[in-house]
């Protein structure tokens, strides 16, 4: 991935700002499923803990 390419979550839309906020472009979580990079943004990544750290389908979520 380039950095010339934007970072969208996945569940909701949000774009990640690297400019705007650098320490909370780190709190962005990265799935990989396949060759597939997958991003979560910090808010969908919290409502979901469980269902990531239980490793459960996207779909059940």
């Amino acid at each position: 991935m380039t950095s010339a390419e934007p970072v969208v979550c996945v569940r909701c839309g949000a774009t990640r700002d690297v400019a705007a906020d650098p320490a909370a472009a780190l709190t962005w979580v990265a799935e990989r499923e396949g060759a597939a990079t997958r991003w979560l943004c910090p808010r969908c990544a919290r409502e979901h803990v469980r269902d990531i750290e239980g490793k459960l389908p996207p779909e059940y979520w």
